[in-house]
């Protein structure tokens, strides 16, 4: 047994060493320990996981160096409790980038850190095996399809799908073709399929000879100058601004760019803003690459997540397509980073470590001396700032791909009219006629719930948070109050809080209550109302964009989320109800992402060879902005957006801080 150390002990140990880790804690500095009993610290590698005493509890921590020398005596060190991994989990160049963000997001690194690794990597479990479950016919089974009833027509589809494979498939695959986990579950205990828990074996996307399994679409000649262009500079850093009207063919480009740099035997990360343009964004590069696609957002389980983590790290996924947090997934051979609609706020973490995805992918562009493609159609005024100043190379796509063209664009005053719910007689009629033809309709508005909020009629209070004062919305499927800030819920009140009178009622429009009025006002027509509360569930929003794709009549009623990348080749009409309510918003950049909704909302409409019409109702149809928008011109309502900001010193003509 060793002596223990006295009081006149060095504080440097050549031998021994110190581990210096970073904790998940909110404390901005890093911690020494010692390595544990029967290790030497030479032998543990920086980005390695280790268990450690912290206080009263034991953490998961990174290892960031070793060290020879502490600014703590070595008697009062504590031993690491084990080390978690044989070779280093998060690389050099992952470290460096969370180092970076902790610094300029003033954020500890340890916090940071642990945005890198998947929840139950941060729980201590083993990444070295990592086993998932897969599906395959029962091995004494002789059913078939055909066996099943008639009335189960999903299960012998599944079992169809399950047939035709030669090797066993994973649970995640089956489910992103349709069939959920109860679908399975049934087919088992009929004694049809059986599962198995497999480690996952897919091939090195490099040794795979054809990365192509679809050919691609020709180009016209903006794409075809612009994939030129990035293709040009694959092995080298820059940015470039990939601007293209809505329906321009942004997404081919970004398909061809990828297949340029999986044939030079690199990876590509694509940052997408919502979960909810994930389904139709695999299905598209699945059926387009013969290499594995990896998928990381927040609607996978934790396993889930792993598997698709695991598959990046270890460069058996060639394309990673992800939310914000994919920005932090180590990714060997990065050739390529896509951040698509990059002016979205979804980039922006709102908690814990705050940080901005896409900028943050700038500089992982630049540490893996790739290039970043930022593509949208409403590129925010930062992005256009520095394209202005030629630090971004600006590529434009100011045409519709195919035979489709701009959508035309209606302001519709609606002051001094009868408005039935929120709904003008103008617009209803117009409704009416596409839907009559055989056409789709979106109707735009940015609120869920039923309404805003409740009002008192006597005393003209609202229902407030009492957490962070905002107002409470009125929900009702559940009936319950709701603040979207805090996510604080209580009953809907019987009686103001104020002056207990019993004149409470809903103020404002939801999309809970609009699609009541829909459904009254046009019976014959399903209303697919695609909010965070209709898509909750897992496959949700998938069987509604099924819905949809089918292409039948219907009204789509929605918030935001269908804004952004959807397909919709028969909607017609776009209605905008209530355009006003960002034009007026204290945020000094309300306006811009006012315009900015707007531009992507009437960008689904006439997306296929049938003309698009876009009718915004507004009670300020003479306002500047809502002119230059109706022009269906985003540059020119850019430009008095940077005359406005320039006059007030704001970013990015001036500096907040």
């Amino acid at each position: 047994m060793s002596q223990p150390p006295t009081a006149s002990t060095s504080k440097t140990d050549q031998k021994t060493g110190f581990l210096r880790v970073a904790i998940p804690s909110p404390l901005r500095r890093l911690f020494d320990y010692l390595p544990p009993s029967g290790h030497h610290a030479s032998d543990i590698l920086s980005g390695t996981r280790v268990e450690v005493p912290f206080g009263y509890r034991q953490l998961v921590g990174i290892v960031i160096s070793i060290e020879t020398k502490t600014d703590i005596e070595p008697d009062k060190l504590k031993p690491a409790i084990r080390i978690l991994d044989c070779q280093p989990l998060i690389p050099a160049s992952v470290i460096e980038l969370c180092q970076w963000a902790a610094k300029y997001y003033h954020h500890s690194l340890g916090d940071t850190l642990i945005q890198a690794i998947p929840k139950n990597l941060r729980q201590g479990k083993d990444a070295s095996t990592h086993r998932i479950r897969h599906w395959q016919l029962y091995s004494s089974s002789d059913k078939t399809p055909e066996a099943l009833s008639k009335q189960a027509k999903k299960q012998a589809q599944a079992l169809q799908y399950i047939t035709e494979k030669s090797t066993p498939v994973t649970e995640i695959d089956l489910q992103e073709a349709g069939f959920s986990k109860s679908i399975l579950k049934q087919l088992e205990e009929k004694g049809h399929i059986e599962a198995l828990l497999l480690e996952s074996c897919q091939p090195h996307f490099t040794s795979i000879e054809q990365v192509i399994k679809s050919p691609s679409l020709s180009l016209n000649e903006e794409q075809l100058y612009a994939l030129e262009a990035i293709t040009d500079g694959l092995d080298q850093f820059r940015s470039y601004l990939l601007e293209g009207v809505t329906g321009s063919g942004k997404t081919e480009v970004y398909l061809q760019v990828i297949e340029a740099a999986l044939k030079q035997g690199q990876q590509t990360l694509v940052l997408i803003p919502e979960i909810g343009l994930t389904p139709q964004t695999l299905k598209r590069f699945r059926d387009r690459f013969a290499v594995p696609v990896a998928c990381l957002h927040s609607g996978l389980n934790d396993n889930e997540r792993l598997q698709g983590w695991l598959e990046a790290s270890r460069a058996t996924a060639g394309i990673l397509i992800a939310t914000r947090s994919g920005i932090f997934t180590p990714i060997p051979n990065l050739g390529l980073i896509i951040v698509d609609e990059e002016h979205d706020s979804s980039y922006k973490q709102q908690d814990s470590l705050r940080y901005n995805a896409r900028d943050l992918a700038i500089y992982r562009a630049k540490q893996a001396n790739c290039p970043i493609v930022l593509g949208s159609a409403t590129p925010s005024l930062e992005t256009i700032s520095n394209a202005r100043q030629g630090r971004y190379t600006q590529l434009h796509l100011k045409q519709r791909a195919g035979r489709s063209k701009p959508p035309t664009i209606e302001l519709l005053d609606v002051r001094q009219q009868p408005l039935q719910e929120g709904l003008s007689s103008h617009l209803i009629e117009h409704i009416g006629a596409h839907l009559g033809r055989g056409n789709q309709v979106m109707v735009f508005l940015n609120r869920r719930g039923y309404a805003p909020s409740m009002i008192c009629h006597d005393c003209g209070s609202t229902i407030d948070c009492p957490h962070c004062d905002a107002h409470m919305t009125l929900h009702r499927q559940p009936p319950h109050m709701h603040c979207h800030h805090c996510d604080y819920q209580i009953n809907i009140p019987w009686a103001c809080p104020q002056c207990q009178s019993r004149k409470l009622q809903p103020a404002g429009q939801g999309t809970e209550r609009t699609e009541q009025i829909l459904s009254s006002v046009f019976p014959g027509y399903p209303v697919l109302r695609v909010d965070r509360d209709s898509t909750r569930k897992k496959a949700a929003f998938g069987k509604m964009l099924d819905q949809i794709q089918t292409g039948k009549p219907c009204l789509l009623l929605g918030t935001q989320m269908l804004a952004k990348g959807h397909h919709f080749p028969n909607v017609t009409l776009v209605a905008i109800l209530n355009a006003d309510s960002g034009l007026f918003s204290a945020d000094f950049r309300g306006l811009e992402k006012t315009g900015q909704l707007i531009m992507q909302v009437a960008g689904r409409a006439g997306r296929a060879e049938k003309p698009g019409h876009v009718i915004i109702q507004t009670h300020n149809p003479t306002h500047p902005s809502l002119q230059l928008l109706a022009l269906n011109d985003y540059s020119r309502f850019v430009d008095s957006l940077f005359v406005e900001r320039k006059q007030l010193n704001l970013p990015p003509q001036g500096f907040l801080a």
